[in-house]
């Protein structure tokens, strides 16, 4: 076989979970964790209990957790 004819595989970069445990982990204040969590299930409720965007949700809840507490502060 001459090197014209062997195909080159291409590596694909991994990428860090995001999910993964860091060992330096940011501690939400207390309750915030729950409200997060129980907006990410409005928002799957409101999404019609569809799976597939639980990441989605969360990420979207805590804009929203966010927001809330910085409006309640003004």
């Amino acid at each position: 076989m001459t090197s014209a004819t062997k195909q080159s595989k291409k590596t694909i970069p991994s990428m860090r979970n995001p999910l993964a445990a860091s060992p330096r982990s940011i501690e939400l204040p207390d309750g915030m964790r729950d409200r997060i969590a129980k907006k990410a299930f409005e928002l799957w409720q409101e999404r019609g209990c569809r799976d597939g965007h639980d990441f989605e949700d969360w990420l979207d809840a805590e804009v929203i957790v966010r927001e809330e507490i910085h409006e309640a502060r003004e």
